[in-house]
């Protein structure tokens, strides 16, 4: 079985708001796309980021975890429009190695997050490395 990653849905207290903070630091367009403000990633998958309430069952966002893979020119424009804004970053996923980055695999990653508590990761080698093969 072919298994391939297509979308998911990223839950907001304010779409538009934080559609406006993801296209501000990643530098992506959200565009409408049913109730869903969509922004489309490189390798075909959908971020869909919706208001809470869409199903009117939900009263608040349960923080997700989203890994990015970005060239390293990117990290930088990245890292420079975290610290414009004053978003704290971190190195580990646990929290430690506040204000720093780190260089797993030979690369460059961080971890911070978005205005609804989504844990957000970027990194520029994947883990493991590149494949050698």
């Amino acid at each position: 079985m072919k298994l391939t990653f297509n979308h998911t849905i990223v839950w907001a207290y304010d779409k538009q708001k934080t559609a406006e903070w993801w296209e501000q630091i990643f530098d992506v367009t959200a565009e409408p796309f049913g109730p869903f403000l969509q922004i489309k990633c490189e390798n075909g998958a959908d971020l869909d980021i919706a208001d809470i309430d869409i199903n009117g069952d939900m009263d608040s966002v349960v923080e997700q975890h989203y890994a990015f893979l970005i060239e390293d020119h990117a990290f930088d424009e990245i890292l420079g429009r975290i610290r414009d804004r004053g978003i704290e970053i971190h190195a580990h996923p646990d929290g430690s190695g506040q204000g720093e980055y780190n260089t797993n695999d030979g690369g460059r990653g961080m971890y911070f997050s978005d205005p609804n508590g989504h844990n957000l990761e970027v990194i520029t080698v994947p883990y493991g490395g590149w494949d050698q093969a």
